[in-house]
């Protein structure tokens, strides 16, 4: 997020965990694990995030971008899903689709998209410009499962992005050696010139030069 705080993006990092007093080690062994705070749950989170950060003075609420890696993105797509018509959707009292009507695209990092995604079998009730990338070698965001549930996107309208690099999960965060996931350093620079470049022209403002291009987005969602 740095790189695009330094292009002008107004990058909001959102952690889920600190504010329920859960460490890093009881989210991985609980939250990565699926046992506890499911996408459908935390896409709760998302709400709040936008909530937030349509109130800071140098965010524009109209050209909001949502980005999640992993679970985030599971949060994400769970959150695409929802028609946010009663109380207690997404699990908060007064969900309201109005909270998400700034938000013009979506950075899917890979995404959890298996039992449990909702994407699976629910239409999406809501269609942003959507770039996605899936490790080809991907054990967790399996690429073949991810790529029903992006199909699930453009067939709610969606504008859709895709890259599968030949790499594993988290490829763009440095493991330590007894993780299945490899850091590929070349790879990570990739994601992050893709992300830029995705999120400048969506950023762009309607008249200005490349705006037709037609992506219009800003900020981040959870890990």
């Amino acid at each position: 997020m740095a790189s695009l705080a330094a292009s002008g993006v107004a990058a909001i990092s959102v952690d889920s965990f600190a504010a329920r007093g859960w460490s890093r080690h009881r989210a991985l062994a609980t939250v990565c694990t699926g046992l506890a705070l499911p996408g459908r749950e935390r896409a709760g989170d998302v709400l709040a995030a936008l909530w937030g950060a349509s109130r800071m003075p140098r965010v524009d609420a109209a050209r909001l971008a949502l980005a999640g890696w992993s679970h985030g993105g599971w949060s994400i797509m769970d959150l695409m899903t929802m028609a946010l018509e009663k109380p207690g959707e997404a699990f908060v009292a007064d969900a309201r689709p109005a909270l998400l009507s700034g938000v013009r695209a979506l950075v899917l990092a890979y995404p959890y998209c298996g039992p449990g995604a909702l994407s699976q079998f629910r239409p999406w009730r809501r269609a942003p410009d959507v770039l996605a990338f899936v490790g080809q070698k991907d054990a967790v965001a399996h690429p073949a499962l991810c790529r029903h549930a992006f199909r699930t996107a453009e067939r709610a309208g969606a504008r859709l992005e895709t890259w599968y690099p030949a790499a594993t999960h988290a490829f763009d965060e440095d493991a330590d050696e007894l993780s299945a996931f490899r850091y590929d350093a070349v790879l990570a620079a990739e994601a992050r010139s893709r992300m830029a470049r995705f999120l400048a022209e969506a950023l762009a403002a309607p008249n200005a030069p490349g705006a037709g291009a037609g992506r219009e987005c800003s900020n981040q969602a959870p890990d």
